[in-house]
């Protein structure tokens, strides 16, 4: 099996691409390796510099603290990516999970739309994600992960990016913020 790692603009984020599926589950980020119970997960979160990782669809982004070097944890992340597949692991995350959009309103049923369909799959290529958290008083409030947390270029990209979108299809929004 061949992992691939592809850069992000966060200096501090490695995307790796294992060629399988990841989740099933839409995207979920784990900071905490005592809240799951995934060998790869908790294998990961033990390495010293792991900070947090982001597993998506196909690939999972780890995070990392500024005092450790890429070159430290690359070939032992992919060591354990290895070894959890060559085991017969089909999949990381295996959960379906209700995203609740019926309890949205019609803004917000077109404002996740617009997030899911024009937004996030940029933001995937970069091994983040963007997820709706609230809509009130013409405020859009949106939770950034993986690689998008903490990144230096998220908040151009939220401002530049995100925010014009919506605009743009939805006159009744008027500001995008990151909680």
């Amino acid at each position: 099996m061949f992992v691939q790692t592809q850069n992000t603009p966060n200096p501090n984020s490695l995307k790796f691409i294992p060629g399988k599926k990841v989740s099933n589950s839409g995207s979920f980020e784990i900071s905490d390796k005592e809240k799951i119970n995934n060998e790869l997960v908790r294998n990961i979160l033990s390495i010293n510099g792991v900070t947090s990782i982001f597993l998506e669809e196909d690939f999972l982004s780890v995070n990392k603290d500024e005092k450790t070097e890429w070159e430290d944890l690359k070939h032992i992340i992919i060591s354990f990516i290895n070894d959890y597949y060559s085991n017969g692991n089909e999949i990381v995350i295996d959960k379906n999970i209700n995203l609740g959009q019926s309890d949205f309103s019609e803004i917000e049923k077109k404002i996740v739309n617009i997030l899911e369909t024009k937004i996030r799959p940029a933001v995937a290529r970069d091994g983040g994600d963007i997820k709706f958290k609230e809509f009130k008083d013409g405020v859009v409030k949106v939770q950034l992960q993986g690689s998008c947390s903490g990144c230096p270029s998220s908040t151009m990209t939220l401002k530049q990016g995100v925010q014009n979108l919506l605009c743009h299809y939805l006159p009744e929004v008027k500001e995008v913020i990151a909680i």
